[in-house]
This record gives C-alpha cells, structure tokens and sequence, in this order.
C-alpha cells in the first residue's frame, strides 16, 4: 500500500512539474536586420583586422622585435639630418599625424617624384614595397628614400659620418661597434653623382661593405619602428563581429546606405577580387588602366622593377640579409618574364582609404567616387593590358563592371566605414 501511494505522488509531481517547465519564459534570438549568405559571411569574416594573423619577425631582419630597434627607428624615422640638406625627414613625407604619408599627389622630397606617397601602416606584411614591388622587405624599403636625389638625396657614407656623430652609443648597444672607418672620403655612394661615384668606387672593397653594412643597419632600425605603426579597427570590423555573433544591435556600426555599399563591394562591383583579406589588398600587381601622369612616358610598372629586385645587394638573398636562402621564397620564385606585368602596380590597402586623397599611384584620380567611376568605364591602358573588361568584351576572369549612380553613392559610403585609428609606438 505504501508503494502504491509512493509511486502515485511521484506521478502527481511529475504531472505538475512538466506544465510549469512548459510555461518558463523563454528569450527569442534577435533577428538581425541585415541577412548574409553562409558564404557571404565566410567572406566578411575573412576581412577582419582580428583575422591579420601575427606575422613571425622578418627572418632578414635579426633586430626588427627588439625595443632599443624601435626605440632607434623611431628617431632616425623623424631625423631631418638623414637628407641632403638637413631639413627632410622619413616622417616629412610620412607624417605620424596625417595617416603616415604627405596627401599630395606625388611626393615631394628635395624633387618632385613621379608617385604618390604610401603609407607605413600595413607595410610589413607586404611581400614587396613600393607601387612596383621593387624592394622585398620594410628594411630594404626604408633605404631607396636615404639615396633617391629627389627624396632625402644624401649618401650612405655622410649617413655613417651621421651614426658616429649622434647615434654611436645607441648603434652599438644594438647592432655591435661602429667600424673605424677613419679615412672616409665626405660623400661617396655608388648610386650618388659622378664625384659621388667615383670616391665610392676608389675605396677598399672591405670598407665599402662595412660602409653599406652601418647603412644596412640604418635601415633596419627604422624598419624596426616602421612594423609597429599599425591599423586599428574601424566601424567595419565591428560590424563583422556583430554580424558573425548574432547581435541585432551591433549592426547599428553601419548605416543601411553603407550596408548596400558592402553589398556592392562584394558583389556586382567586384571590388573584393583584388581588396580582399584583413588588409583588404591582394597584394599583388594589376593593370587596371589608370591613366598615365605623363602620356609620352607611362610609367612601365612592375615591368621595369623585377630587374631591380633581383640586383639590389639589399634584398633577401643579399649579404646584408639576416635570412637563409631557404627563407627567402618570394624572391627565388620570383616571375621576370610576364606580359602582365607591364604597366601593373601593387593593389594597396583600402584601410583608412577615406582619409587618403587623391588615389592611384601617381595621385591621378582625386575622389573615392571618381576611382569608382574609373573602374565603371575601363578604359584601354596606355601600356600594356588592363584587366578590366569593358562592354561586349567579359571573359572567364571578369565581367564588365554596371553600377548606376546611385550605386556609386553607396559604395563611396561603405568605403568610409573602413576608417580606423592608426596606431603607432
């Protein structure tokens, strides 16, 4: 009897047990105001900042992870006494206040150069530099402006007389004593004027790889500095993460104007072939048809700076270099011979894009919506190919690019959403 009543009130409870667990509250997932594809969303998540996977040091610089570098770096970078006439610094054309570069069309140094001013940030996880890609690393890079006559213009033996006299103690701190180097001539390089020339080549062979051993060093330590100035995340990036989390509020970080934008970026406008990845860049070499500076010499591009790669002593394979053959695969993979090449420039980041007018690698075009419109209407380059498929001529790569203005609009808009702080050390 005494079972049978057991067993009838753990009944009854379990009854009453299973309408009150029904009848709990329960909270509905928010529906997110904008639905993105399960491939779309692989997409954005793929351009993340967060998603720039920590690059390992640079195996050719043994020094660029060490604070006494960057501390080095930091103050050669902002040293006018590195140019010609004392009064032009790496910081003059890459100002640490204005996204790290001039906004002029073209540099301006001790001449007027040919190609618009890049900025540091992001520069060290780029297999090649410069708008040709004629440098292989942030080291390599920082030394062409040193020499180059219409950028800082001097030569790399002032630059160690420069080291001796302000920077002894801290050199050999990091890189080990300054070699004697006694009887220098005043100016001397092998890329200077003639007189420069000539006293470089008259100098012993040992002291001229000591000479351009401190100016590889030199080099070094800004690159040290240089891979510190960074991309912080703009309102695109926390779109992303509200997107990929579910949160409904979240996406609130983009106006609907710009969401369309996006659409467009990764869609019809075909913007996302060539900007894709965290640092929204390809990093490769494209003709797209940018209408030369000067339309008697169009700029060849890649074209002309693969030769110079592979004969700089400075690049990755070179005797200044800290890396060994093996680590150097960029270089030795290196493709001479491609008819695309010609008249291609590197695809740069669009990060902070916004804030860096004019556009295209000699400042040519001088609006976001103009670069738009540029891609809209392909036209014919005036060297080589361009890539860009025009009406009536798509093929299997692209499609000719449609965008009505209003569509134009909104692509202008997003792209202002990719703005984000710069940080720097």
């Amino acid at each position: 009897m005494k079972l049978r009543l057991k067993a009838t009130l753990a009944v009854a409870c379990m009854l009453i047990e299973i309408p009150l667990a029904i009848a709990e509250p329960t909270t509905a997932p928010a529906v997110l105001r904008d639905a993105w594809s399960t491939a779309e969303r692989e997409v954005l998540a793929s351009m993340q900042l967060s998603r720039a996977e920590p690059r390992s040091a640079d195996p050719s610089n043994a020094f660029e992870g060490r604070a006494e570098a960057v501390s080095l770096g930091r103050d050669l970078f902002r040293d006018p006494q590195l140019s010609r006439n004392g009064q032009i610094a790496c910081a003059s054309c890459h100002s640490p206040s204005a996204q790290f570069e001039d906004g002029r069309p073209q540099g301006q140094g001790l001449g007027s150069g040919s190609r618009r001013t890049q900025p540091v940030m992001g520069a060290m996880g780029a297999p090649f530099l410069f708008w040709d890609g004629r440098k292989d690393s942030l080291w390599s890079q920082a030394l062409g402006p040193l020499e180059n006559p219409l950028e800082q213009g001097t030569n790399r033996v002032r630059l160690v007389g420069l080291v001796r006299a302000r920077y002894a103690t801290r050199y050999a701190a990091l890189f080990g004593p300054l070699p004697a180097l006694n009887a220098l001539p005043a100016a001397a390089s092998p890329l200077g004027s003639p007189s420069e020339q000539a006293a470089w080549w008259a100098m012993p062979k040992e002291t001229r790889d000591q000479v351009d051993r401190v100016f590889a060093n030199l080099g070094k330590a800004i690159a040290a500095y240089e891979s510190r100035v960074q991309y912080g995340p703009a309102r695109f990036d926390r779109y992303i993460r509200a997107t990929l989390a579910g949160d409904a509020a979240g996406q609130s970080a983009l106006a609907a104007k710009e969401v369309r934008g996006l659409r467009l970026f990764l869609g019809k406008g075909q913007c996302s072939t060539c900007h894709n990845g965290p640092m929204l860049s390809d990093q490769a070499f494209h003709n797209t048809g940018v209408p030369p500076l000067d339309p008697q010499h169009p700029d060849p591009g890649r074209a002309a700076a693969v030769g110079l790669l592979l004969d700089d002593p400075f690049n990755c394979l070179g005797a200044f270099s800290d890396a060994r053959p093996d680590q150097c695969g960029e270089l030795s993979f290196l493709v001479s011979a491609d008819p695309r090449q010609l008249g291609a420039f590197r695809t740069p980041s669009l990060r902070n894009v916004a804030a860096r007018a004019p556009y295209m690698h000699a400042g040519q075009l001088r609006s976001l919506a103009e670069v738009i419109r540029h891609y809209v209407e392909a036209p014919a380059a005036a060297l080589g190919r361009s890539e860009l498929a025009r009406a009536g001529q798509g093929d299997a790569q692209r499609a000719p690019i449609r965008l009505a203005p209003e569509e134009i609009d909104d692509l202008v808009a997003f792209l202002g959403s990719l703005t984000g702080p710069v940080v720097q050390p």
